[in-house]
């Protein structure tokens, strides 16, 4: 891994690992509730919540294996949390596009980037 692609792993894991905390745990209050008005106003309840963040944590772990281990089998496996954290900040997109503003997407915008710029340097 090049030094630009660890820097945005560890940005896209950190980032993944402190918001599917919140939505798995609602250790932080006040983005425990905005988070989940969101997803309500989406038409989704807690379980979906709940669901999304568990996606986020196993993802932002995957993508962290090459980091700690090297091996190819292991870069297979960071590809497919890369690929899955794309496909969250896509879903979070459209659902900000649909029901909300464009700026309450910008956090999903920058990290679906980050996740194609991964997948496109095929980690």
């Amino acid at each position: 891994m090049t030094t630009t692609q660890v820097i945005i792993t560890v940005l896209l894991a950190v980032f993944f690992v402190f918001a599917s905390s919140i939505k798995l745990l609602g250790w932080q209050k006040t983005i425990f509730t905005t988070q989940l008005a969101f997803f309500v106003k989406y038409g989704l309840n807690r379980n979906w919540m709940f669901v999304v963040g568990s996606v986020e944590l196993i993802s932002a772990l995957l993508i962290m294996a090459p980091i700690f281990m090297g091996t190819s089998f292991v870069a297979s496996a960071s590809l497919v949390g890369a690929t899955a954290l794309a496909a969250v900040s896509i879903g979070a997109i459209a659902c900000h596009l649909w029901f909300d503003t464009w700026r309450d997407g910008v956090p999903a915008m920058v990290t679906f980037v980050l996740s194609a710029v991964l997948l496109l340097q095929g980690l």
